[in-house]
C-alpha cells in the first residue's frame, strides 16, 4: 500500500481525544485522518483500502519513549528492523531510542548514521537521544533533531557516566533543551557493590542499587533544574521516596515515567525468573508497586516507557553480577496495560493517555497521540475480549524472551497502522512499510 493510497477503517470503538468512545468510521489520507465519523461513505477513490474493525477499539498508536534497540555495535541482541518490527506487534508506532550503542550517539555524525539506518529498516516512527558525556556540550546544544539530552548519573560506566555535580551542572546551565535523567547515585552503588561482593544471587541487585541510590539522584537532578528551571524528565521512577519527593514538589517543568515492570513486577521475580528479573534500576518490593500506582493514577507520574533493553538468553544465564541488567518490553507494553484496565486497575483511556497523547505533550512531538482529523495516521486496532498468553516463539524481538513469559493478557494489536500504512495485520507484518524520523518542537 503506498503511502498516498486511504485507508477506511469500519465500525471500531473509536477513543476521542475528549476520553469518550465512538462507534464508527476513520478514513485516512496521505498518512493523515481526515475524517472521523458514525459512518462514512466509501470514496470514490480506487486506492482505498478497508478495515472492518467490528469488535475491536482503535486507539491512537502508542510512543515509547525510552528504549535500546543496540544498534549500531551491539545487534546480536537486538537491531533497528527487529525491534522496530516487535513495536508493531505491540502496537508501538513510535519510539525513542537512547546513546549507549557503540559508538555511542554522542555528536551529530552518530545521530545522522543512526537516523540513516533507521529510514531504511524501521517500520515505525523513530527518533533518538543525544547521550552527555563530560566533554560533549558543544554537541548537546545544536545536535539536531532529537528528543533531548539523556544522562546517565548511575549505573553506567564509561564515558557516558556523568556523576560528578559539576558536570551536572555545566550541562543543566547551558541551552533550554530537555533533559533525561537515569537517577541513580553512582557512588554508593559503587560503595554498596564492595559490601555485597561475592554474593551470587541475583536479588542482591535490589539491594546493592537500592531506593536511596535512586532517590539521592532524583534530588539532585531536581535541585539543579529547580536551580535553572531546566526542562527535566526522570527517567522509569522506581521508588515510592521518588514519587512522594515530587508528589510534594514537582515544579511545571518537571515531567516522569514509570515502566510496566516497576507497576507489575517486584523482588518476588527473582524467585521465579532470576536474572531475568535483572534491570536498572532495579525491581523494588511491593510497597514501591503500589505508590508508583497511585502516582500514575494521581498525575505526578505523567506517562509509560518500557526501557526495552534486549540481551541474549545465553548473556542472561550467566552467574550474577556478570549478567547484563536489562529486559525486552515493546511487544507487551500495551496488553499488559489493557489487562490491567480490563480488571479495573485503571481506564482504557487512561492507557492511551499514559502510553501515547502525554508522551507526544512531554516531547513536544507535532500530530501525534490523538484519533482526531489533521493528526497523523498512527493508530492501532485492539481486541479487548480475547485472553493470549505471552509465548517466547512468537516475540518478534530478537532476544527471543519476555520476563512476562506465560502472562495471559488482553488488549493485543490486531492492526497496527503507521503514516496510515498497514504495518500488522492480524499477526502478519508488512516489512516494506517504513516510519518516518519525529520531530520535537523544534
Amino acid at each position: 500500500m503506498s503511502s498516498t493510497s486511504s485507508l477506511l477503517i469500519r465500525h471500531a470503538r473509536i477513543l476521542l481525544p475528549s476520553g469518550e468512545f465512538l462507534l464508527g468510521d476513520v478514513l485516512t489520507r496521505d498518512r493523515q485522518i481526515v475524517e472521523i465519523a458514525p459512518n462514512i461513505p466509501t470514496p470514490s477513490d480506487a486506492a482505498v483500502t478497508e478495515i472492518d474493525a467490528t469488535g475491536l477499539t482503535l486507539l491512537p498508536g502508542a510512543i515509547d519513549p525510552q528504549v535500546h534497540f543496540r544498534e549500531p555495535g551491539l545487534e546480536h541482541k537486538e537491531d533497528l528492523f527487529t525491534a522496530s518490527c516487535a513495536c508493531a506487534k505491540g502496537g508501538v508506532t513510535s519510539f525513542l531510542e537512547m546513546p549507549n550503542t557503540r559508538p555511542l550517539t554522542t555528536t551529530q555524525q552518530t545521530l545522522d548514521d543512526k537516523l540513516q539506518r533507521a529510514a531504511q529498516k524501521c517500520v515505525v516512527n523513530y527518533g533518538f537521544f543525544i547521550g552527555a558525556t563530560a566533554e560533549n556540550l558543544p554537541d548537546l546544544l545544536t545536535a539536531h533533531p532529537t528528543p533531548g539530552i539523556k544522562i546517565f548519573m548511575g549505573s553506567m560506566h564509561g564515558a557516558l557516566l556523568v556523576d560528578g555535580e559539576a558536570y551536572l551542572e555545566a550541562i543543566f546551565a547551558r541551552g533550554d533543551r530537555l533533559i533525561a535523567v537515569h537517577a541513580e547515585d553512582q557512588a554508593r552503588i559503587n560503595q554498596r557493590r564492595q559490601e555485597f561482593a561475592g554474593i551470587h544471587d541475583p536479588a542482591i541487585h535490589s539491594q546493592i542499587q537500592d531506593n536511596q541510590a535512586a532517590l539521592l539522584a532524583t534530588q539532585l537532578a531536581l535541585k539543579l533544574s529547580k536551580k535553572y528551571q531546566r526542562r527535566l524528565h526522570i527517567l522509569h521512577m522506581s521508588t515510592a521516596e521518588e514519587a512522594e519527593l515530587l508528589r510534594q514538589d514537582k515544579p511545571s517543568w518537571v515531567t516522569a515515567e514509570v515502566t510496566p515492570q516497576h507497576l507489575l513486577l517486584n523482588t518476588s521475580a527473582y524467585e521465579t525468573i532470576g536474572t531475568w528479573a535483572q534491570m536498572n534500576p532495579p525491581l523494588r518490593s511491593p510497597h514501591d508497586n503500589e505508590v508508583l500506582w497511585q502516582a500514575l493514577l494521581d498525575g505526578v507520574i505523567d506517562f509509560i516507557a518500557t526501557d526495552h533493553a534486549p540481551h541474549t538468553l545465553e548473556e542472561k544465564a550467566q552467574q550474577y553480577p556478570n549478567t547484563p541488567s536489562g529486559m525486552p518490553g515493546v511487544e507487551t507494553s500495551l496488553p499488559l496495560m489493557l489487562t490491567q484496565a480490563m480488571q479495573g486497575r485503571c481506564t482504557v483511556a487512561q492507557v492511551s493517555h499514559w502510553m501515547s497523547t502525554a508522551v507526544a505533550k512531554a516531547y513536544e512531538i507535532p500530530n501525534k497521540g490523538a484519533i482526531a482529523p489533521g493528526y497523523d495516521a498512527d493508530l492501532v486496532l485492539v481486541d479487548l475480549n480475547n485472553y493470549h498468553p505471552v509465548r517466547r516463539e512468537e516475540l518478534q524481538t530478537k532476544c527471543g524472551w519476555s520476563p512476562f513469559e506465560g502472562w495471559n493478557l488482553t488488549g493485543w494489536a490486531a492492526y497496527t497502522i503507521v503514516g496510515g500504512q498497514l504495518v500488522y495485520d492480524r499477526g502478519k507484518l508488512n516489512t516494506q512499510v517504513r516510519g518516518q524520523a519525529l520531530s520535537f518542537g523544534e
